[in-house]
């Protein structure tokens, strides 16, 4: 028989195909299909945690303004805002609301909620970037070099300062910050200076996000004001991520060293500095991508304290002002949508890790 014949006759087994499950659908397709539909009741639980949370002091006018306005007053509020319904009916309403993007308005300056996500939500993104720059900058080469130098000096003092980094408060690293370099001329507080910010409030179109808006006006010294005034809080900010990054870069790069594929490649003779950047590197990160879903909660958390801490108008800032105020039903518009955020950004990172570790999949 002609050695064509043997390679392509009927008896030949076909080549197996791609592994697919029920319905025919793939590992990765089904593993999305999931997650995105974990995600409904996952915020459906949120948001009615934080509704029935915000009920237990009672109605949030009577809780803001009692003791200020008569009762005939707070009466009228009530029945204005809706507040006056049964509960239930209350969270009805509030959870259609939000479905049509409603979250409320605040009593305090009558702004929509949804407004305030916009614009000073759009303040706190930029904020998260640039701590998140700053995490990456310090826990990723830090973390591999703690790892390329396992128990000796360096790897302890490395170990110290990523624990000192992530147990201190944020507001107190702040304010060490501002203390050590207000004599060195950077900005400790706002965004941008007084005149940038009111010269970029007419840049067209404005998106709120002030490096961006200050790209587009096209002046160099308002891209330079508004990263100076972004240094200090993306480094209060970045390094409490940072440690979370130098440790787990270290622990998942010194587990990778010890692989089998990682021993091969050492006893072809190459260099361990080339092993550890071109074999041993990529996967150590694959954990940090799927823990930055869970770092977007402790962000957000710590965007409160940074903001007040540096007068930086975002969604942190915001809350805790609206919280001096007594306005429960911006607390719990804010909320919400922080706690939406958080379940929406835990998603993509799961998306995005399913892209690049197929072990997620199975």
């Amino acid at each position: 028989m002609a050695t064509t014949e043997l390679l392509t006759g009927p008896d030949q087994p076909e080549a197996p195909s791609p592994r697919r499950g029920s319905g025919g659908l793939s590992p990765l397709t089904r593993y999305l299909l999931v997650r995105l539909a974990l995600v409904v009741p996952m915020v459906w639980i949120l948001v009615t945690f934080v509704f029935f949370l915000m009920r237990v002091i009672g109605d949030p006018i009577s809780a803001a303004q009692g003791g200020r306005l008569t009762p005939e007053q707070i009466d009228e509020r009530k029945a204005a805002a809706g507040l006056d319904a049964p509960l239930f009916q209350q969270y009805w309403d509030y959870l259609t609301g939000i479905l049509h993007g409603d979250f409320g308005t605040a009593m305090t300056d009558g702004r929509a909620i949804s407004d305030v996500f916009i614009v000073n939500g759009a303040a706190t993104l930029e904020l998260a970037f640039w701590a998140l720059l700053v995490a990456f900058a310090i826990g990723v080469p830090l973390g591999r070099l703690a790892a390329r130098h396992r128990d000796t000096w360096p790897d302890a003092m490395l170990r110290v300062f990523s624990i000192l980094v992530y147990a201190a408060p944020v507001f107190f690293v702040g304010l060490l910050l501002k203390l050590a370099f207000v004599p060195l001329g950077l900005p400790v507080a706002g965004r941008a200076s007084t005149s940038v910010e009111l010269a970029l409030q007419d840049v067209d179109p404005q998106t709120h996000i002030m490096i961006v808006d200050a790209i587009l006006w096209g002046d160099p010294a308002y891209v330079w004001d508004v990263l100076k005034h972004a240094i200090l809080p993306a480094i209060a900010l970045g390094l409490l991520t940072g440690g979370v990054f130098l440790r787990l870069v270290r622990v998942n790069l010194i587990q990778t060293l010890r692989t089998d594929h990682v021993t091969a490649t050492r006893a072809r003779g190459i260099a361990e500095r080339r092993v550890v950047r071109k074999h041993a590197y990529r996967n150590a990160l694959v954990p940090v991508v799927t823990v930055m879903g869970l770092q977007v909660a402790l962000l957000l958390g710590g965007a409160v304290l940074t903001e007040t801490t540096f007068e930086w108008q975002g969604l942190g800032y915001t809350l805790a002002d609206y919280l001096v105020k007594r306005d429960f039903i911006a607390v719990q518009g804010i909320v919400t949508v922080i706690a939406i955020v958080v379940a929406v950004a835990s998603l993509l990172i799961d998306v995005i890790v399913a892209f690049v570790d197929p072990r997620v999949r199975f």
